[in-house]
C-alpha cells in the first residue's frame, strides 16, 4: 500500500510547491527603466513632491539696510546739489550719459551760439495753452492754424540744424558718429535758454 516516491518525484514535488520560485517568475524579472530615469540615474519624483519643494519659503541672505541718520541724509542732499552744479557747468564726471562726448559738447555749442525760432517754442506753447481755456470763438479759430504753422517751422528749423551740425562735425571731429545727434540738438533748441542743462558756455553770435 505504501510506496516510496522516487527521487524524480520528490524533485518535481519540490518544484511545484508554492514556496519555490521559478526562473520565469515575474517577480524576478526587473522592470525596464524609462529613458528619463535612465538619463537622470534616479526615478522621477512624483508631481506632489516636486510642487512641495517649489513652495518652500525663500529666505534672503541680504542684511537689512541700516537706518539713515539725519547726517547721512544731509550729506546725500549736499552731494546731489554739488553734482547738479557741476553738471550745469558741463564737468564731464557729472554729466548724464546722453550729454557725454565731444560731439554732444559741440552740438550744444552750435545750438547755443545762435538765436532760433524754435527757442521760443515753449513761450508760444504756454500762450496756446492759456488760449485753449479762454471761451472766445474768434480766438479758438486761430489756435489750430497757429499750432500747425508752429510745427512746420520746427520741422524746417530741424532740417537746418541737421545740415549745419553734420557739416560742423565732419570739419571739427572727422570720423565721429553722428547717430542721434540731430534729435539731441533739436531738443536742446526747443528748451528755454536759461533752463538748458548743461548751461550754455557760449553767447548768441559768438563763434565756436
Amino acid at each position: 500500500m505504501f510506496r516510496r516516491r522516487s527521487a524524480g518525484a520528490t524533485d518535481s514535488t519540490a518544484q511545484d510547491s508554492p514556496g519555490a520560485q521559478s526562473p520565469d517568475d515575474p517577480a524576478d524579472i526587473k522592470q525596464p527603466r524609462s529613458p528619463a530615469e535612465a538619463a537622470k540615474g534616479r526615478p522621477t519624483r512624483k508631481r506632489s513632491e516636486a510642487e512641495r519643494n517649489r513652495r518652500q519659503p525663500i529666505t534672503g541672505s541680504r542684511a537689512p539696510a541700516a537706518p539713515r541718520t539725519p547726517e547721512d541724509k544731509a550729506k546725500a542732499r549736499s552731494d546731489r546739489g554739488r553734482k547738479y552744479e557741476a553738471m550745469k557747468r558741463g564737468e564731464s564726471w557729472a554729466l548724464n550719459p546722453r550729454d557725454r562726448g565731444p560731439t554732444r559738447a559741440l552740438a550744444r555749442d552750435y545750438i547755443d551760439s545762435k538765436r532760433r525760432v524754435s527757442e521760443y517754442y515753449m513761450y508760444l506753447l504756454i500762450v496756446l495753452l492759456v488760449a485753449v481755456f479762454i471761451r472766445n470763438k474768434a480766438l479758438q479759430d486761430y489756435i489750430s492754424p497757429l499750432v500747425l504753422v508752429l510745427v512746420v517751422v520746427i520741422i524746417i528749423d530741424a532740417q537746418f540744424i541737421r545740415h549745419g551740425l553734420r557739416k560742423l562735425v565732419s570739419e571739427r571731429l572727422p570720423g565721429e558718429s553722428t547717430r542721434g545727434l540731430t534729435m539731441y540738438a533739436v531738443m536742446r533748441a526747443l528748451q528755454i535758454r536759461r533752463f538748458r542743462v548743461p548751461a550754455p558756455r557760449v553767447q548768441p553770435g559768438e563763434k565756436i
